[in-house]
């Protein structure tokens, strides 16, 4: 089944229009000291150029494989958690071997209460896991997924461009 897609050509033709009647009105000392000389295209997304069939049944099949919106805040939240180079710096201790806090803290020279910290947020989104030895507490990385997804990131910017 087929449909006529023309909205999004439609809207831009709209714009367009839009711009070439306010830019038609304004008089040539209107601009402020020149600021405003050619319109300017907002949107750099390639978008539909003329008006076309759609194939429904592939745009549907495509719908159900779309992440959920719920999964994808997750994920999201995931990815945020590891923007920050100390959290990666201690995944790529505990991605050699198991350590504690203060060799941790050593290793990375980090305070035992940042390396504690960051390790909360890491345990909190399930990255790390930890044993209690005494008073002692020993961290490691949770699975197997977790090593291999940092693995992946490091040997991606190991790649030659």
């Amino acid at each position: 089944m087929y449909k006529f897609c023309y909205k999004r050509f439609a809207d831009r033709t709209k714009m367009k229009m839009r711009i070439k009647t306010s830019l038609e009105k304004m008089s040539p000392n209107s601009a402020v000291n020149g600021a405003i000389s050619q319109p300017r295209e907002v949107n750099d997304t390639p978008t539909c150029d003329r008006p076309h069939l759609v194939d429904c049944l592939r745009a549907g099949d495509i719908q159900t494989q779309v992440l959920n919106t719920a999964k994808a805040q997750r994920m999201a939240e995931f990815f945020s958690l590891l923007g920050d180079a100390n959290r990666l710096r201690l995944l790529s201790v505990l991605a050699k071997q198991e350590l504690c806090v203060c060799d941790l803290a050593a290793a990375l020279s980090m305070s035992e209460s940042a390396v504690s910290h960051q390790l909360r947020a890491l345990r909190a989104m399930r990255l790390v896991s930890y044993r209690k030895v005494g008073r002692q507490v020993f961290y490691s990385l949770l699975d197997r997924h977790v090593l291999e997804l940092y693995q992946a990131v490091a040997e991606h910017l190991d790649e030659a461009e």
